[in-house]
């Protein structure tokens, strides 16, 4: 970090993560436990990926965002959790300035990349169920493209606003942060200058995702809603149903937990249950998605 001291401040090169516990029994546990989830995560999705790539009945648009989905996972889990193992070992747990803006600035891009692959995951759907004749032509491989490319394009501008006030974030005094990784809410905190503007910019970019991919998946399944109730044939509701079931399990599962921590009011939880619930979405969803999609997919579990 390049800023100089100031007065009787001294500026932080470095950060200390507290971490989940500081009980040496429960960080072997720990340890051991989470270790096994990025293990099935890593080897889940790039099974996914592999399985998608080689097999040509796989070659359809919901699979080809799937597995941009499972990449965005690896890369969502991976931005946390080796270093968050390596803490579990070692005495003194530190992360240097520019260490900590790139997992700020990476998990910051890597969820609003999810965000909106599964906004562009119900559109797919949408159009698969409610325009089927008109599916190959509103969802060809130009179009599958450009809305994956649309998606990391707004993950990248919405990660570029949301890290842009950590460099005027002047670090003058405690350096400890309360958490297993950088997140936004305790690096504020631990700011010594005004936050007051990179609050409404944090507020407003996540804000901006969150509405705009709702408002997609919202509109999407009560489209796909309405088309199934139309159905005469009960064989037909289900199996239209049965294509979203998935798709829905890992947006409630995602969507439940970041709502959780970032709409909640902050009385109404601990840190603690802050910590739980960010290794809930940022470790362990990670690793439910290709079971969700596998065991709720027939032509997965077939393959």
């Amino acid at each position: 970090m390049a800023f100089l001291e100031d007065g009787n401040y001294t500026a932080v090169t470095e950060f200390i993560l507290l971490g989940l516990t500081n009980d040496p029994v429960l960080r072997v546990v720990l340890f051991n436990i989470i270790l096994c989830i990025y293990l099935v995560t890593v080897s889940g999705n790039l099974s996914t990926i592999l399985l998608i790539r080689v097999s040509s009945q796989l070659h359809h648009p919901m699979y080809f965002f799937l597995s941009h989905l499972a990449s965005v996972d690896i890369g969502y889990s991976s931005s946390v959790t080796p270093n968050m193992l390596v803490n579990f070992l070692v005495e003194r747990s530190t992360i240097s300035y520019l260490g900590c803006f790139i997992q700020f600035g990476s998990a910051g891009f890597l969820g609003t990349l999810e965000c909106f692959l599964l906004a562009v995951m119900a559109y797919d759907r949408f159009v698969a169920i409610c325009n089927p004749l008109l599916y190959s032509t509103k969802m060809s491989t130009q179009v599958c493209i450009q809305l994956v490319v649309g998606s990391y394009i707004g993950g990248f501008l919405d990660a570029f606003l949301f890290t842009l006030p950590f460099f005027s974030f002047l670090f003058c005094g405690p350096n400890r942060i309360n958490h297993f990784y950088c997140d936004f809410a305790p690096l504020m905190e631990l700011s010594c200058s005004d936050v007051s503007f990179s609050v409404v910019v944090t507020s407003f970019s996540a804000g901006a995702v969150v509405i705009i991919t709702v408002f997609v998946i919202v509109v999407s399944y009560t489209y796909i809603l309405i088309t199934i109730l139309k159905m005469h044939s009960s064989e037909g509701r289900r199996k239209a149903f049965s294509t979203c079931t998935s798709h829905l399990t890992a947006v409630t599962l995602y969507y439940g937990t970041v709502t959780f921590i970032y709409v909640m009011p902050k009385s109404s939880y601990s840190t603690d249950q802050n910590k739980v619930i960010s290794v809930f979405y940022m470790v362990v969803i990670p690793m439910l998605n290709p079971l969700i999609y596998s065991l709720r997919n027939n032509e997965l579990r077939v393959l």
